[in-house]
């Protein structure tokens, strides 16, 4: 006897064992595949015809297995292997739902080789399969949801997920303040929170018209227990709709042949942010308990990613908000320049950055063009970009050259505090200053780490300026360089950040060959600068991923017989002849109505240049402006002026104090060499009236 030949008394009790046991159904068929003996019940099969007598071949067919009988009639013959196994097959209950069967055929024989039959075995995976397939769903929402930072595209996301997997039809909603960066919060005048639509999925490829569109405001929910339910957080799992009473259920709410509901709310951090809503129609089988168990594991990741990008939102409104308040508007029209500049955020998830861009008017007409980027982004980054702005500002109004101003900011940003990581923002920040000045002409440019402007000249060809830059600010121990470029009239000043020319490709040199390709087909001479403007930002707006920020400057050079220059020895009869000159000048731009007043300042400046000018030439300026006339004396020194209020008993100290009174503004700036003290007057016939006490 060999080692598997049972003994007599084992064949029976072994058989009853194996056929008892319930983890795998068991059918033994004889040579004309009709049941002799089988362990199934109703409960494995429903009304399958699976007992004793019964053809496996009908059960075969029963469970959509027709493809598998002629298999089971050729295992009969002793040629076939003696055992088959099919792992996993995919059958169907008499019911209609789906069942996932392992499938083995034993041939039987006797001793002599004469075939008694097959041992047919059934293993019912079905809930393994499902608890596969479940996992596979969150595996995927893992992966996918949560990817962006963009509130309704995590809603989209959610929705594409569970379609066509759990349900044919699916609706994401989000309450109003939700998609706009804000916690829920509901409506005092109707009591519920107001929701909007904000992802949809169908197993077709449209959306059905007559159901609320993404966007669109979903109306009041009915006033049910269920529906209320869901407010603190419950699931809502109706199998058949039919219960439902007809006035709970909104056409443009639920599909109209939708059987079957599922609901789950969106319920992250204390906050009810929406729901997720799925629908079946096509397919007939109802919702159950594990496919709510189910969508509520989705729905708790889902709901922790539109928080997180809800709340992402807030911080880039908040810093957008922030940084739009500290810039000045788009377009300017100076005496200068006619300018535009703009400020995109990236789309990233980096958040809003600390770009920013300034036009200063200074004395004597000239204008200051300034284009900065601050490393980092986020909150921190708008704020520091706010204080260099600031400083920038302040510098700016005390007219200094653009390589000393530089160097001031330079050593204010490495003062600054480090806490809270302030330095770690400031450190690598670049800015680039240029001053215009439209009597000569004359550009002065400085760069601390900041790439070179270019400029377009009325032939219609650009260049980039070729700047020394100096290192981004907060280094220290380098000097800034200025360069000095003449601008014919028409010209436009370009000034960029590195995100207009960054790319897809990260080339930057590339990127400035391409800016440089599109100034010259934009026929930027003639073209509001506007609308040129938003062309350049938006050309390859999809491949950056830094903010951008342009600034562009068409130059109005003054016409030569709007200034006047003198060079007067350092002598005091001098004087005179200024007022001389000053008051035929007047004459000839139909200015008389200023002449005392011009006069009075331009020997109040001239006494004082050659009082205090190291004896020196000194150097007196008329400048008219479109409403303003400039009076600049320049002489040698470099002594500040003072401005003092005078004793009764001085007989000296009132020049500054007269110039202040009879002027809109007065102040100095210096050069390399010397100083020059500069007034302004309104040409309007009002300014002949002052007050000297």
């Amino acid at each position: 006897m060999s080692d598997f030949e049972l003994p007599a008394e084992w064949t029976g009790p072994l058989a009853h064992a194996v056929f008892d046991q319930g983890t795998m159904l068991l059918a033994a068929v004889d040579a004309d595949l009709r049941i002799v003996a089988t362990n199934a019940s109703a409960e494995h099969f429903p009304r399958t015809p699976m007992g004793r007598g019964d053809d496996m071949r009908a059960v075969f067919t029963a469970l959509g297995l027709d493809h598998l009988v002629s298999a089971l009639e050729g295992a009969l013959s002793p040629v076939v292997p003696a055992l088959r196994w099919w792992q996993l097959l995919t059958a169907r209950a008499a019911n209609g739902k789906p069942l996932h069967l392992g499938l083995g055929i034993l041939r039987v024989e006797r001793v002599a080789g004469r075939t008694l039959g097959l041992l047919v075995t059934m293993n019912d995976t079905t809930e393994l399969v499902r608890a596969e397939s479940r996992f596979d769903v969150v595996r995927e929402a893992a992966r996918s949801i949560g990817a962006s930072l963009d509130v309704a595209e995590t809603a989209q996301q959610l929705a594409d997920l569970v379609v066509p997997r759990l349900a044919d039809l699916a609706a994401v909603h989000l309450a109003e303040t939700v998609l706009l960066g804000e916690e829920p919060g509901v409506d005092p005048t109707s009591g519920y929170t107001p929701e909007v639509r904000a992802g949809v999925a169908h197993t077709s490829e449209a959306w059905p018209a007559a159901l609320a569109q993404v966007g669109e405001r979903l109306p009041a929910p009915p006033d049910i227990p269920e529906i209320r339910a869901m407010e603190s957080g419950a699931t809502l799992l109706i199998p058949r709709l039919a219960v439902l009473p007809a006035d709970a259920v909104d056409a443009s709410v639920v599909p109209e042949s939708a059987h079957s509901l599922l609901a789950v709310p969106l319920f992250a951090r204390g906050h009810v942010l929406g729901s997720v809503q799925l629908w079946r129609t096509d397919r007939r089988e109802p919702f159950d308990e594990g496919d709510a168990r189910l969508l509520e594991e989705i729905a708790s990741r889902a709901a922790l990613s539109v928080d997180n990008a809800r709340r992402y939102t807030r911080e880039r409104s908040l810093a957008l908000a922030l940084q739009r308040s500290l810039l000045p508007e788009e377009g300017a029209d100076e005496p200068a320049a006619e300018t535009f500049a703009a400020y995109v955020p990236t789309s990233s998830s980096a958040g809003i950055g600390g770009d920013w861009y300034d036009m200063i008017p200074l004395s004597s007409l000239r204008l200051a063009f300034v284009l900065g980027d601050v490393a980092g982004h986020g909150l921190q980054a708008s704020a520091t970009m706010g204080r260099l702005r600031t400083a920038v500002q302040a510098l700016a109004d005390m007219d200094l050259p653009p390589d000393e101003l530089l160097t001031h900011v330079d050593d204010l940003v490495q003062r600054f505090p480090n806490r809270s990581g302030a330095a770690a923002d400031v450190a690598g920040a670049t800015c680039l200053y240029a001053e215009y000045d439209p009597v000569t002409s004359r550009c002065r440019i400085a760069s601390a780490g900041h790439p070179p402007p270019a400029v377009l000249g009325p032939d219609g060809r650009a260049r980039f300026v070729e700047l020394e830059a100096g290192p981004p600010l907060g280094v220290g121990g380098m000097p800034f360089e200025i360069a000095e470029i003449d601008l014919a009239p028409g010209s436009v000043l370009v000034l960029y950040s590195d995100g207009l020319i960054s790319g897809s490709d990260h080339d930057l040199a590339a990127g400035m060959r391409r800016l440089l390709d599109r100034l010259e087909h934009c026929d930027l001479g003639r073209r509001d600068l506007g609308k040129v403007g938003r062309e350049l930002l938006d050309a390859e707006a999809g491949a950056r991923d830094d903010d951008t920020t342009l600034l562009l400057a068409r130059v109005r050079p003054l016409p030569d017989r709007d200034s006047v220059l003198w060079e007067l020895p350092a002598d005091p009869e001098q004087v005179a002849r200024a007022r001389e000159l000053t008051a035929a000048q007047l004459a000839a731009w139909d200015l008389d109505h200023l002449v005392f007043t011009t006069e009075l300042v331009v020997s109040e400046l001239v006494t004082n240049a050659i009082r205090y000018g190291e004896h020196g030439p000194v150097a007196v300026r008329l400048v008219r402006g479109r409403d303003v006339l400039i009076c600049e004396v320049s002489d040698p020194s470099n002594t500040q002026p003072r401005l003092r209020r005078a004793r009764s008993t001085d007989e000296g100290g009132r020049g500054l104090f007269l110039v202040a009174q009879l002027t809109r503004r007065w102040g100095s700036r210096y050069q390399q060499s010397g100083k020059t003290i500069w007034a302004e007057q309104e040409t309007s016939p009002a300014t002949d009236v002052w007050d000297l006490d």
